[in-house]
């Protein structure tokens, strides 16, 4: 398969599967407005050239050239990313609180990324111990980190359906 059709076909799988992981939760805008971005010129063209079916192209761009032009854009108009709350002041640099809303849709988009980018696992394991190899490295807010860390572990143990229950009981009610 070459790189645009494999790109592009990644790309949607992920999309269309966190959309749904989204409209379970109930977030039916972000189900729908996911990751629009990555269709735009810098996004699409970075992960065309980077592209290798078994890993973001992201990471691959990173090692070619220091950074991802893809990512900066990204990160920056799509707020299911901690990096998207990072401030600064003169104190220095911070992760600000992150609201529910996009934690869930954070934790749906670990979910599928390891479902897409690891389809040989049949456990619910995968976005926890990503979670936990990474951590150290996220500039979260503590409160926001909890949330996102507490849902992984939930998934991880109990499940989907589970975790969907808590999500619209108790942390997206009223919201």
């Amino acid at each position: 398969m070459n790189r645009f059709w494999g790109h592009l076909t990644t790309i949607t799988r992920h999309k269309l599967l966190v959309g749904k992981l989204c409209f379970d939760c109930g977030l039916y805008k972000q189900g729908l407005l996911h990751d629009l971005s990555k269709y735009s010129w810098v996004e699409f063209s970075s992960g065309v050239k980077y592209f290798q079916g078994n890993r973001s192209p992201i990471d691959k761009e990173k090692e070619v050239i220091g950074y991802s032009k893809g990512w900066l854009h990204h990160k920056g108009r799509n707020p299911h990313h901690w990096e998207y709350w990072i401030d600064g002041s003169r104190q220095g640099i911070y992760g600000t609180k992150i609201p529910e809303k996009f934690i869930v849709e954070m934790f749906c988009d670990r979910v599928a990324a390891t479902q897409i980018y690891h389809p040989e696992r049949k456990d619910t394991k995968g976005a926890l111990e990503y979670f936990m190899l990474n951590q150290h490295n996220y500039c979260m807010h503590e409160e926001s980190k909890k949330l996102l860390y507490k849902l992984l572990e939930m998934y991880a143990e109990q499940g989907w359906e589970a975790t969907v229950r808590t999500i619209k009981k108790d942390i997206l009610i009223n919201k």
